[in-house]
């Protein structure tokens, strides 16, 4: 997490690279928020009959540039919270291109809900003494959450998190090429290995990789006298997690902008500051060795003929350089009540 903070640590390429989260992850957070576990098992009816739901105030933590903020419009107030300052003066910068002009710290926006405010603020997750007891009525946090010191955390939500508030975070872990399951061991070889000259294994700020890896399964539960869980694995049948379902975060992307997502890697970042003549190699760095790699190895499978040819395999996807390649990744969500 440390790289985030760095100062040539570029925000803008971070924020244009990463994957959407999808309308259908926020709209089961909103449901669970108001009908609670019954929408996880299908029970749930349609009907809000407690009525006891509220839209007032939403925090999310860890917010880095602001994307999965801005998704919490129904509530009438937002906070997003991130420790690094370039995150927070990005996410304020997303928030202004997306919306309009912005003061410093707030924007004004049009909600399902009314009008509410979007604010962002530097502090850890951890310390939040900044919000009232039981004035919350959602938390959230995206692809941040493997950070966190659950210890501290989960005792500072139950203080902040109203009766029947929700808490929700998620995060995806390694990609996958969603027409060519074929290549997944060179994805791993790749972002898991442990040679310097073909790998980013090494380079991870951890546990949080590892975390983040296996699903959020390492990120304990609080008391069960505080919250009621659930678990959702979207994973697809590549992963022998309990009821999982199918993949929901992918993302269609030209060669150049893939290659922009593998250079906001924070482990590459690490890895360049180790490795600095890897950039003069006439081969070209190791992202670009990675990218020949995967072009390589697709061509090789979309020269395997009749029945041999993976379904789905796209002819013409390498040698049309101006295509797009899909890239898919397995994501978990964590959903939680206060009791």
């Amino acid at each position: 997490m440390a790289t985030f903070a760095n100062a040539g640590f570029n925000t803008v390429l971070y924020a244009a690279a990463r994957p959407t989260y999808p309308r259908q992850l926020f709209d089961l957070i909103f449901r669970f928020h108001e009908f609670g576990s019954s929408v996880v098992s299908g029970s749930n009816t349609g009907i809000n009959e407690s009525g006891r739901a509220k839209y007032n105030v939403a925090v999310d933590l860890g917010c880095g540039t602001g994307q999965a903020t801005v998704e919490l419009h129904p509530f009438k107030r937002v906070v997003g919270i991130d420790p690094s300052n370039k995150m927070v003066q990005g996410a304020r910068q997303y928030v202004s291109d997306v919306f309009g002009s912005v003061s410093t710290s707030t924007a004004t926006l049009a909600r399902d809900h009314g009008t509410g405010q979007i604010e962002f603020l530097q502090s850890s997750a951890e310390n939040l003494s900044f919000l009232e007891d039981g004035s919350v009525d959602l938390v959230t946090s995206a692809q941040a959450a493997h950070w966190f010191d659950w210890q501290k955390l989960w005792p500072e939500l139950a203080r902040i998190v109203r009766k029947d508030g929700t808490v929700a975070f998620w995060g995806y872990s390694e990609m996958r090429f969603s027409r060519y399951p074929s290549l997944t061991p060179l994805v791993h070889t790749y972002s898991k290995g442990d040679d310097p000259q073909t790998s980013l294994g090494p380079f991870w700020e951890q546990p949080g990789r590892d975390i983040i890896d296996n699903h959020l399964q390492d990120i304990p539960n609080p008391p069960s006298d505080l919250f009621t869980v659930e678990r959702i694995y979207f994973t697809g049948d590549h992963h022998p997690l309990p009821s999982p379902r199918p993949v929901i975060l992918r993302k269609k992307m030209t060669w150049e902008n893939f290659e922009n997502y593998l250079r906001s890697f924070s482990s590459l970042h690490t890895y360049q500051a180790q490795n600095p003549n890897d950039v003069k190699r006439q081969d070209g760095d190791i992202v670009k060795r990675f990218l020949d790699k995967v072009k390589d190895s697709m061509r090789d499978v979309d020269n395997i003929s009749g029945a041999n040819r993976e379904p789905g395999a796209e002819v013409a996807l390498v040698a049309d350089l101006s295509g797009e390649v899909e890239v898919e990744w397995p994501l978990a969500l964590v959903l939680a009540k206060r009791i």
